[in-house]
């Protein structure tokens, strides 16, 4: 319906987004297929999750549904585990096997639980064998779990945290689960006074041992996503651009390859490392080493993942989103997927998906 115009205002066009594209190494659904795995991506800037898949009628599937602030991802005994804005999921694969929708999702995957926690600035999300689904409460500078009556329990914070409040002092961000047990986790500093991690994003970041309450690791840039794999301990140095090793007995990050982004989210599957690269929210990455390190490598940051194969440090696969989509936060990967979609909560269609467990 077209409206008059007021004669006494003048006429604001409407802001139109630029879209959103996609593109992708030559390689990379071949790398889906030959690994049988899919991915997936969040963005909390755009509020969605990303599912990147094989299409069975040719090419690449991209999934994407509204999360509000999707952050923390994990998936564990085949089920996704996601923080968002107010909760963390449990989205379900609802197909059995052999059934299909629409002949081509082989998965469908639907929140079953919902944890509502209110807005915590939840980040990376996991599941131990104790605590069962445990998250980094960024806001209270701690480790926690849900409840059944409260917005969370907390089962850790650094020693250097003095009071549990609603601060964020440090920027506790990542966690890493070893042996199904919190082990490590990752901080931008260690700042006990509100926001004072923004004043050490440069070289104050550490990776603390959960089990010891030691620093493991320390000068680093804003680090993220600290995961365990196969013996060895990994983290993002995001402020350089840099995935990692910690050398636990010397206490030092050992670089193994630099991306052209803000490196945040990192999963495995064997030999390859799947790291999350974002673009600034400004101009330039102020203050912070990747700035530089993009100049003197003639190159411009960009939005989505590289596959580093960890044997030769190389980046062999890559996906790219370009347009507005900015900000990914976390990966992970979804073994023996072949085609998968995810279902958003609230909306008409989960209230409709009505399923029977035999």
């Amino acid at each position: 319906m077209t409206q008059p115009a007021d004669d006494q205002a003048s006429a604001v066009p409407a802001k139109v987004e630029p879209p959103v594209r996609y593109s992708m190494s030559g390689g990379f659904v071949a790398f889906l297929q030959r690994n049988n795995i899919a991915l997936a991506l969040t963005s909390y800037q755009s509020g969605r999750l990303y599912l990147l898949s094989r299409n069975p009628k040719g090419g690449l599937m991209v999934n994407e549904q509204n999360f509000r602030k999707a952050m923390g991802l994990c998936v564990s005994d085949g089920a996704i585990f996601l923080a968002t804005l107010g909760s963390i999921m449990r989205l379900e694969n609802i197909l059995r096997p052999g059934q299909w929708i629409n002949e081509t999702f082989t998965q469908c995957y639907v929140p079953r639980t919902i944890h509502f926690t209110g807005v915590l600035d939840a980040h990376d999300v996991a599941v131990t064998a104790t605590e069962g689904v445990i998250f980094v409460n960024t806001m209270h500078n701690c480790v926690a779990t849900v409840s059944r009556a409260h917005s969370f329990r907390p089962v850790w914070r650094p020693p250097f945290i003095s009071s549990l409040v609603a601060e964020d002092r440090c920027h506790l961000n990542g966690l890493a689960v070893e042996d199904g047990q919190l082990r490590y986790v990752t901080a931008v500093s260690r700042s006990d006074t509100v926001d004072g991690w923004r004043d050490r994003r440069q070289d104050g970041g550490v990776v603390i041992d959960t089990h010891t309450n030691e620093i493991v690791c320390d000068g680093l840039s804003m680090p993220h996503s600290p995961r365990s794999h196969r013996g060895e301990l990994y983290v993002l140095n995001s402020g350089t651009g840099e995935l990692g090793r910690i050398d636990r007995r010397e206490k030092s990050f050992v670089p193994l390859a630099f991306c052209p982004g803000f490196v945040r989210g990192l999963s495995f599957h064997g030999r390859y490392a799947i790291v999350g690269l974002s673009r600034p929210r400004y101009e330039r990455f102020e203050g912070l080493a990747l700035d530089q390190r993009l100049r003197e490598a003639e190159s411009t940051p960009w939005t989505g993942v590289q596959i580093i194969d960890l044997e030769t440090r190389h980046c062999v696969q890559w996906f790219r989103i370009d347009g507005p989509v900015a900000e990914l936060y976390d990966t992970a990967v979804l073994p023996g997927v072949i085609c998968a979609k995810s279902i958003a909560f609230p909306g008409d269609e989960p209230l409709n998906l009505i399923t029977v467990e035999e």
